[in-house]
């Protein structure tokens, strides 16, 4: 398996999990209320909906709410398990960078305030292929925790 690692866009794939950061968080603290918000809709009948249209009754409605609801917790428990195995993996190394790092990469990579160059320059107060070189060598760090070299 060695091999692959030289081909693998380390920089691409360590630019993608930047991006990814804030997703995976937001997965994490979210995933227990959409859980709960699925199985409130599993139980209970649901109510006529008035749309003016023909309906037809269908016997086996109940179940196909509750095996709808059943697909969809097992979706959440998965996308929450990788989630945590995300952040498993990106954490640690996360927290290796420095604040500078860290700052840099959030500028550019997880959205942060206004243009990302400008925010470093201002706050670095350098030039802008300086801002350049800064999140390049912050990436590289990152990638290099990340993957190895």
């Amino acid at each position: 398996m060695g091999i692959i690692w030289q081909y693998l866009d380390k920089r691409g794939a360590t630019a993608n999990a930047l991006r990814d950061y804030g997703r995976m968080e937001f997965i994490i603290s979210h995933t227990d209320d959409e859980i709960k918000a699925a199985y409130q809709k599993m139980g209970g009948i649901s109510s006529p909906q008035p749309d003016g249209m023909p309906h037809t009754h269908n016997p086996h409605a109940a179940e196909d709410r509750i095996v709808k609801g059943i697909e969809e917790i097992d979706v959440l428990k998965e996308r929450y398990r990788e989630a945590v195995e995300f952040m498993a993996w990106f954490g640690p190394a996360w927290e290796q960078l420095t604040e500078d790092d860290r700052y840099v990469l959030e500028c550019f990579y997880m959205g942060g305030n206004g243009p990302a160059v400008n925010a470093v320059c201002e706050r670095f107060q350098i030039e802008r292929n300086s801002a350049y070189r800064r999140k390049n060598r912050a990436l590289s760090k990152l990638s290099v925790m990340l993957y190895g070299k």
